[in-house]
């Protein structure tokens, strides 16, 4: 106490106009100790201040993290909760994409194909002048097998034409309809584009 209290006095005493600053080595003992005191604590505050700073951004990162890696887990564990239907899923699709597959003719049935078609047009009534294929189409998954049909007969022939079409086992699709007059009272032209697809081997 006896010492504080000194210390104190000295600090009464002293006249703070008369230090300057470049003389700082010869101020008295007191003042030099409390700017020592002083500059300690702003030290130590901006020591303090720095690290809590770079603790309180580590935080920050570390709080995001958890909120991925909770988001990953979420998805994960759904994924491994729902793996038996996906593998159901899959094999689904599988056996529809091979049925689909078996819808769309291979270069060798494409006669066959005809033949159909040809029938299908004499059974409805039709006059068929002419089936011819038209090139090939290639797109990513399968090639385009153009088809243009010209027949002559009736609206109601031709009706009954695209409904035979439609019921074939194999995918053929009818584009680009014209029908004209061929001069007679009920006898129309009839001209169609038929498209048919196969499956595009690898290194087509």
């Amino acid at each position: 106490m006896t010492m504080a209290r000194d210390f104190l006095q000295q600090l009464q005493n002293i006249d703070f106009n008369d230090l300057e600053f470049n003389n700082i080595g010869v101020w008295p003992l007191p003042v030099r100790v409390g700017v020592l005191v002083i500059l300690f604590v702003l030290l130590l505050g901006a020591a303090y201040y720095l690290h809590i700073k770079d603790l309180n951004q580590q935080h920050e990162r570390l709080v995001s993290e958890e909120g991925r890696l909770k988001k990953v887990f979420e998805e994960k564990a759904f994924e491994a909760a729902n793996l038996e239907a996906y593998r159901q899923q899959m094999a689904e699709i599988e056996a529809s994409f091979g049925v689909l597959l078996g819808q769309l003719p291979t270069d060798t049935e494409v006669p066959g194909m005809l033949e159909d078609i040809t029938e299908i047009g004499y059974g409805s009534s039709l006059e068929i002048v002419s089936i011819t294929l038209q090139p090939e189409v290639k797109a990513e998954f399968y090639v385009e097998l153009p088809i243009r049909i010209v027949a002559r007969g009736g609206y109601h022939d031709f009706g009954s034409f695209v409904s035979g079409i439609a019921g074939l086992p194999r995918i053929v699709t009818l584009h680009d309809y014209n029908i004209s007059s061929t001069g007679g009272a009920r006898l129309l032209q009839f001209d169609v584009m038929a498209k048919t697809y196969r499956y595009r081997a690898q290194g087509e």
